[in-house]
């Protein structure tokens, strides 16, 4: 299922499975942001499953653009999108500080700015997942790729 460009929703079913290396990657960084350490605006998020109810947790990069603050899926429609979708709410945590969030789900018009102030940060950690686009690349090249990458506003 796709979603249109006006609304929300799952868009194109694309998922780029965690390598090895990712993974060692990730468990590094969630050890880092338990002790808060956030490096390059790590935080935990944590989300209820949308089957078992029980809190699932993964680590993810805390964008803020014009005072506005994002969570992006460079790998795209993960398990913690499919439950963020399901709970439209979370928690971030930095060590023993928690947040809680409501999300809502950029339509894909509204994600290229949202891409390219991820892309120009985090390309060195992300680059790879980003359909051979780079850091500098244009609102208009993201916005070709934008369905492919659910953004959550948060709030």
């Amino acid at each position: 299922m796709t979603a249109s460009a006006d609304t929300p929703g799952p868009g194109p079913m694309r998922y780029i499975r965690p390598s090895r290396v990712d993974q060692w990657t990730v468990a590094a960084l969630r050890k880092l942001v338990r002790l808060g350490i956030g490096p390059w605006g790590a935080r935990e998020l944590l989300v209820p499953g949308r089957k078992s109810g029980k809190v699932r947790a993964t680590v993810v990069n805390l964008l803020e653009v014009d005072g506005r603050r994002y969570i992006v899926a460079p790998r795209g429609t993960t398990e913690w999108v499919r439950n963020l979708r399901a709970a439209r709410s979370g928690e971030l945590r930095l060590g023993r500080r928690g947040e809680r969030f409501h999300a809502t789900e950029l339509a894909d018009d509204e994600k290229p700015p949202v891409l390219k102030a991820y892309l120009d940060r985090w390309a060195f950690e992300v680059g790879r997942f980003f359909e051979g686009l780079h850091k500098g690349a244009s609102v208009e090249e993201l916005a070709s790729v934008a369905s492919s990458f659910p953004v959550f506003e948060i709030s």
